[in-house]
């Protein structure tokens, strides 16, 4: 019996270990998106070079997080410094994998949710460099979210999830075009775009992590924005994207939007 029980948490450690290091590669590669996609770059050819010199990085270097370390932040060829927002991509995407692990398990909603964080990073690292929401990355979430869904429907059995997934993309899409139309400065149609995946994705969950999660980012933009303004880091017009705050608020509905819900409905009862 012991031995059976020490497999299975070998096992379970072992799965946690994979993910991992699944978020971690998957974060190098985020690295190359959020650097070229803004440019109209391939992110397949030509292969990963120092910004500085143009030496092609080697293979050893491009080891997730350690690679940094080893080489103390800087470029092997050049010496050039290596931005730190590198290895700190790479390991937010392996802790966000694992989270998604431990409260989804293995199954089409970890690749669904897995998928929604890692470009959720992305674009949050480029909109806060270019204040843009690329549709390369956007639209496709949206055929990619369907598919892995619908399919998660057709193994269960259970269609309403679906169906509220749904409800949660065309209510959230048509409330922040409405915002955009009402108050063009404030909100971009890239914001729009990105509302209706983050719509699906928490319509799926729960309607307390579709109001959690949509009113989280307000809450955490206005702060942070409060913050940001009262200390003189940005200007009050055009200098304050919105995208990074609505994945937060996402983030936040996943994570804690259903006991979040229960907590306030149930003051009232």
């Amino acid at each position: 019996m012991t031995g059976d029980v020490l497999a299975e948490v070998g096992q379970w450690w072992g799965t946690y270990v994979l993910v991992a290091l699944l978020g971690l590669v998957v974060g190098s590669f985020l690295n190359v998106v959020v650097w070229r996609v803004p440019r109209d770059e391939s992110i397949r050819f030509p292969p990963s070079a120092c910004p500085s010199c143009g030496h092609q990085i080697r293979s050893r270097d491009n080891i997730p997080v350690l690679s940094w370390l080893i080489l103390g932040g800087k470029c092997r060829d050049c010496k050039a410094r290596i931005s730190a927002r590198y290895p700190l991509i790479e390991l937010l995407t392996g802790v966000l994998f694992v989270l998604v692990l431990w409260q989804f398990g293995l199954g089409l909603e970890f690749v669904a949710f897995a998928y929604l964080a890692a470009i959720g990073v992305a674009l949050t690292a480029i909109d806060l460099d270019v204040h843009r929401l690329p549709n390369v990355i956007v639209l496709p979430a949206y055929v990619v979210l369907a598919v892995l869904l619908i399919a998660q429907s057709a193994v269960t059995g259970d269609w309403w999830p679906l169906a509220r997934a749904a409800i949660g993309g065309a209510s959230l899409f048509a409330f922040y075009f409405l915002a955009a139309i009402l108050y063009p400065g404030g909100m971009g149609f890239g914001d729009v775009k990105l509302a209706g995946v983050l719509g699906i994705a928490l319509g799926w969950l729960g309607w307390g992590p579709l109001v959690v999660g949509s009113f989280a980012a307000f809450l955490v933009g206005g702060v942070v924005g409060v913050i940001l303004l009262a200390t003189g880091r940005v200007k009050r017009k055009g200098g304050i994207p919105f995208g990074p705050w609505m994945i937060v608020g996402a983030a936040i509905g996943v994570a804690w939007g259903q006991s979040l819900w229960n907590a306030y409905t149930g003051m009232f009862t």
